[in-house]
């Protein structure tokens, strides 16, 4: 056992006599920022209770949750049960979402851009707007000959995890070289970093220009333009949610694993192709507190499906839920 989970255990005795009143404190992915603050207003006005979270990225989330410096953290890569029993962790899903392609192109109301044309701006391998491998997919289009700048996340990220995996199984070289991680020195000299999600969508706005992966909340909610993309069979899907629902419906998300999976590029005619589910972490030696935050992911599962579809993201089915209530039983923290 290590000296922070003894440290924890040594403590808890404290936490389980936290009132109702007190805050329930969670930091972590900004991927699911937009919801979480939503569900979390709209819990407070139902039943008096705070809950606080912070957006940090996922990897200072992870590490929030690792250390007990936290009630629950968020993290859009899941942890693997080995590393979950490491730690003295549970983990179970809070909401999908998806990755978009947010653009700044003057004088283009539309934008489409195919699997590998996605891969080659990641690569650093297209210079300019009106490349062969972006015009090829976008006739009728005026494309300006301007160079084209890369955003990306410059934080540890669960976003630029789930991106960096989409790429991995759409590029056997891109997965050889690079491989999904949450940070990485992006390759090629066209690139700029932001930090959070909400920092991708400032630099998208300032930069004309830019392309980058955001999160759809952020995209739409700084109106940001969002591209046509190419999915696993070859169709080109708009952000919307039905394509969202479409795609995570393919998510095959096991309790007996601490629902470890990611969701990216799923098969289906109709599926949206970069989607991420987000995962909240709980530490298994404190159980009362650990009630307190699944009574609330409890009543936004019920109550918070209008507000998550509200900002472009999936709620999670009865199916899935009825799971993660088993999950929370069998582990005693419901």
């Amino acid at each position: 056992m290590t000296k922070i989970i003894k440290l924890a255990l040594a403590t808890s005795v404290l936490v389980t006599g936290l009132s109702a009143n007190d805050v329930i404190k969670g930091s972590g992915a900004s991927f699911p920022y937009s919801v979480y603050q939503k569900w979390i207003k709209a819990y407070n006005k139902d039943t008096g209770i705070k809950v606080d979270y912070i957006k940090k990225g996922s990897s200072k989330g992870i590490k929030d949750a690792k250390a007990r410096a936290v009630d629950f953290a968020g993290t859009d890569k899941p942890l693997s049960p080995k590393v979950l029993k490491k730690n003295g962790l549970y983990q179970f899903p809070g909401v999908v979402g998806a990755i978009t392609m947010g653009y700044n192109l003057p004088n283009v109301a539309s934008l489409k851009l195919s699997r590998k044309a996605i891969v080659a701006i990641a690569e650093g391998k297209v210079t300019y707007w009106d490349d062969k491998i972006i015009a090829s997919e976008n006739e009728g289009t005026k494309l300006p000959h301007e160079k084209l700048t890369f955003v990306h996340r410059a934080d540890g990220s669960g976003t630029t995890y789930n991106f960096t995996y989409y790429l991995s199984k759409v590029s056997k070289t891109w997965r050889k070289t690079y491989g999904a991680k949450k940070s990485l020195n992006w390759p090629g000299n066209h690139h700029i970093g932001g930090k959070t999600n909400s920092g991708v969508a400032a630099l998208l706005k300032q930069t004309p220009y830019s392309v980058g992966y955001i999160d759809y909340a952020d995209a739409k909610n700084n109106d940001i333009a969002m591209a046509t993309v190419e999915n696993r069979a070859g169709n080109y899907i708009k952000p919307e949610l039905k394509a969202f629902q479409a795609a995570a419906a393919k998510a095959a998300l096991d309790p007996a694993k601490d629902f470890y999976a990611v969701i990216a590029d799923p098969k289906g005619a109709d599926s949206y192709p970069m989607v991420a589910a987000t995962f909240i972490l709980v530490p298994a030696e404190k159980p009362e507190m650990d009630k307190k935050v699944t009574a609330f992911f409890d009543w936004a599962y019920a109550n918070g499906q209008d507000i998550a579809k509200s900002l472009g993201f999936v709620p999670l089915p009865d199916s899935l839920t009825s799971k993660i209530k088993k999950y929370w039983e069998e582990k005693g923290i419901k």
